[in-house]
């Protein structure tokens, strides 16, 4: 795949792609890198959760060098079945598969949706089994304390009782999903890779 003026060799898809053309990455897709620096996650394609600013996202990475795996959940939509309120539709949730297909990189980032309940039960879910420094990006304004008061260990912000093995280390918020990704929060996101991964 030439990025630039550098080729990345990437294992490509799992399953096929959805649309005209096979464009958009299915549920259950995971295109690994050559070496395994950063993995980006996506939620579900969905009518709510389409997978374009993640993929603009690993572009953007990728052209900066940097070896980028992508992971598309298998179920990612919904809430997890422990959040207050319990999920009334799909649930969320992470096959031990892809969590062993996370843990093998230095660095995740995790991409979520708008609503700030979701947003960190998904993560609690999610750091319950991922272990490696992780960067979320969402749609809504949420910071380290929200994701400490839920049990969610954070660089900044400990937790009185941690419920996770891993850890945020860094937040980049104002992503809309379905939405193309403004460059400024592209170059915010390969910013904050860097800062992590040396």
């Amino acid at each position: 795949m030439p990025v630039g003026r550098k080729e990345q060799i990437i294992d490509c898809r799992a399953v096929m792609g959805l649309g005209e053309g096979g464009g958009l990455a299915q549920r259950g897709t995971f295109a690994e890198a050559l070496r395994n620096d950063v993995v980006v996650v996506a939620m579900s394609p969905g009518r709510r959760h389409i997978t374009k600013p993640v993929c603009e996202i690993t572009y953007g990475i990728r052209e900066v060098g940097i070896q980028t795996s992508v992971l598309v959940l298998d179920a990612g939509s919904g809430i997890p079945h422990d959040a207050p309120h319990g999920s009334l539709g799909s649930t969320f949730g992470l096959k031990p598969e892809e969590a062993a297909q996370i843990n093998r990189h230095k660095l995740c980032v995790v991409h979520f949706g708008n609503v700030v309940n979701h947003v960190v039960y998904k993560a609690r879910l999610l750091l319950r089994y991922v272990e490696i420094p992780t960067i979320v990006v969402c749609q809504c304004p949420v910071d380290m304390e929200d994701f400490a008061k839920v049990g969610i260990k954070t660089l900044n912000v400990m937790p009185v009782e941690p419920q996770t093995k891993g850890m945020i280390v860094d937040i980049v918020t104002g992503v809309v999903r379905g939405e193309s990704c403004p460059q400024t929060k592209i170059d915010e996101i390969i910013e904050k890779i860097k800062k992590h991964l040396t």
